[in-house]
């Protein structure tokens, strides 16, 4: 039976979609390129060959003459989201922009929160993720006030200290939470933000957990399963989807994780389905425009690609792609609305170039693992 492992590069954009300065993005943005040259170009040989350099220039990886198939997808909904991002790659397509809150959220949302889960709140801002516990961490250890932010996406997150507020009481108090931000709310994730640690060495845990709103239409990860495809999800895969279409959910909170995860797969899965999320090129290095972290990041997942073209079989499709971007360069540190790439490696591929949508993906993955295609889900398979 044909296997399909489709991995999102989170955050690894490779250009500035034509509404990007709707969305206060600079029209220039391109996070791989200018990581590349930030670094002082990248050494990427595995992706190199597969024909990341055909895409678009970046420094120190070179076009080649016999790539796989390659090219740029754009989302065909609104965001820049990590949740749309990875619902329009199984084709669902968010009708309306989910909700943000620059100003922070409203009094009466807050007080609805504090009712349901009985904690008091601090900061209501957007904020860094490390930079926030830096200005409010004390103030939490001091009065038991849990730290509540947002960001430029559509995210209500929580922090709290293992001292004031255990994972597990952070998980239970997160899926609280999340049903209250329904309806006008309606967020794409609420996230839980464990931390550790005291004044000037705050370190985030891996206890995050995100709560994701269920995916507004029909996936291709549910017609994947309605065809008897067992789906494994990779990291944060599950929560973003909020479990549906999912049927088994492998460790990957970082991408050491998520790389042993994969490559276990790659190993010894016999057939179904693998979509996998690496998160540190988003949530470690570029939220913090950490360029030599990025890049570093970029060098362990070529690796990583490196070991699995050895180990895939003739009837194996491999996808590597994105969400959105992270422009390095950007004035703010969210995320940035671009194309994603596309490298697509099976029996067939030709090197053509093949831009469309990020939809495309997931028609493609059910093409390939069940010879049929669904009609009424956007997208077109590329085979």
């Amino acid at each position: 039976m044909p296997r399909a492992f489709v991995i999102v590069m989170d955050a690894c954009g490779v250009g500035a979609l034509p509404d990007a300065a709707a969305y206060g993005d600079d029209p220039a943005s391109n996070t791989l390129e200018h990581v590349a040259a930030l670094a002082g170009g990248l050494q990427l040989p595995a992706l190199q060959a597969l024909g990341l350099g055909c895409i678009e220039p970046l420094l120190g990886v070179l076009p080649v003459t016999d790539p796989v198939m390659h090219g740029r997808l754009a989302p065909l909904g609104p965001g820049k989201e990590s949740v749309t991002g990875h619902w329009e790659l199984m084709g669902v397509v968010p009708e309306a922009p989910l909700p943000t809150y620059p100003e922070g959220f409203p009094d009466e949302v807050v007080r609805e929160l504090e009712r349901v889960t009985g904690a008091r709140f601090c900061c209501n801002r957007p904020y860094s993720g490390t930079q926030v516990l830096e200005d409010f961490g004390e103030h939490h250890l001091r009065t038991g006030e849990l730290i509540l932010y947002t960001s430029a996406d559509s995210v209500l997150q929580i922090a709290a200290h293992h001292d004031v507020l255990d994972e597990h009481g952070l998980h239970d108090l997160c899926a609280s939470v999340r049903e209250v931000m329904r309806g006008p709310h309606a967020v794409g994730r609420v996230i839980a933000r464990p931390f550790v640690g005291g004044p000037g060495a705050w370190v985030r845990t891996t206890g995050r957990h995100d709560y994701s709103l269920v995916p507004p239409a029909r996936s291709y990860l549910q017609e994947l399963g309605d065809a008897g495809v067992v789906v494994h999800g990779v990291g944060k895969i599950r929560d973003l989807f909020a479990g549906v279409g999912v049927d088994v959910a492998h460790p990957g909170a970082t991408n050491p994780e998520a790389i042993a995860s994969a490559t276990e797969l790659v190993r010894t899965l016999n057939q179904g389905f693998v979509f996998a999320n690496f998160v540190d090129t988003d949530q470690v290095y570029g939220h913090r425009h950490n360029v030599a972290g990025f890049a570093e990041a970029l060098r362990a997942i070529d690796g990583a690609v490196s070991e699995w073209l050895g180990l895939l079989r003739e009837d194996d499709m491999l996808v590597l792609t994105a969400d959105h971007g992270v422009d390095p360069t950007s004035a703010h540190t969210d995320h940035t609305r671009e194309y994603s790439p596309l490298l697509a490696r099976f029996a067939g591929h030709g090197s053509r170039r093949h831009d469309g949508l990020l939809d495309d993906v997931g028609a493609s993955v059910l093409r390939w693992l069940t010879g049929r295609d669904a009609p009424e889900l956007p997208g077109e398979s590329f085979l």
